[in-house]
């Protein structure tokens, strides 16, 4: 089931789009302002966002440009009642993959949800570069300006889950599981042995980190 966030501050329209949305067999979440949009953008995995520009706290341009900047690839569908060509242009430029203009049809929204699904299924991008760092997922490799970054497997492996991830806290637990397995015993502190280790080879400062971030009590963020 593909995961919708719908981010419209008109409540009509937005349950009109849940409803419709559901009844097609997707799973549909709302934000009613910008700054909600980009939270759970943040806190969650979705598999498309149905994004109006017209919002309070901050409009669909700025969601848009923060989520990208972020490193947040998740497909974004623009409704706005503007049918300037140069609005819809900048939605484009800013890193929306598609605009609906409004009032528009059910069948056609439809008809544009599909087509973007269809053309990025799964995990949309297999290559990641932050801070001179160049990512490829698919290859299990990393380079420094142009030069093999030297990652033990469970180090590339943790690495492709803070890329995943990007923007949201991971708690130690939930690394655990991920990398070394649910059934395995190991203690807190191998986990920040790794997260250590792995500051050593992509961070500019390792001593003050800026992509991989300890948030106390809660665990580690990445964001690059």
């Amino acid at each position: 089931m593909s995961k919708i966030l719908v981010v419209e501050d008109e409540p009509g329209i937005a349950i009109g789009l849940r409803d419709d949305l559901a009844i097609e067999g997707y799973a549909v979440e709302i934000a009613s302002d910008g700054d909600a949009a980009c939270r759970l953008a943040r806190q969650s995995s979705f598999d498309l966002i149905l994004l109006d520009l017209m919002l309070p706290r901050k409009d669909g341009f700025t969601v848009c440009r923060e989520l990208r900047r972020l490193g947040n690839r998740t497909p974004i569908i623009i409704l706005t009642a503007k049918a300037q060509e140069a609005e819809k242009v900048l939605g484009l430029e800013l890193g929306a993959d598609d605009y609906v203009t409004k009032p528009f049809s059910p069948l056609e929204l439809r008809a544009r949800i599909k087509a973007v699904l269809r053309r990025v299924p799964g995990e949309t991008h297999e290559s990641f570069s932050f801070g001179g760092i160049e990512v490829d997922l698919a290859s299990c490799q990393a380079f420094r300006n142009g030069q093999a970054v030297d990652l033990t497997a469970t180090e590339f492996k943790l690495l492709s889950i803070f890329i995943r991830n990007r923007g949201r806290v991971l708690s130690r637990d939930k690394l655990l599981d991920e990398v070394w397995g649910k059934d395995t015993v190991i203690t807190d502190r191998v986990v920040d042995n790794h997260v250590m280790n792995l500051r050593k080879k992509i961070e500019p400062n390792p001593e003050e980190p800026r992509y991989l971030t300890n948030i106390r009590g809660l665990g580690f963020r990445f964001d690059g």
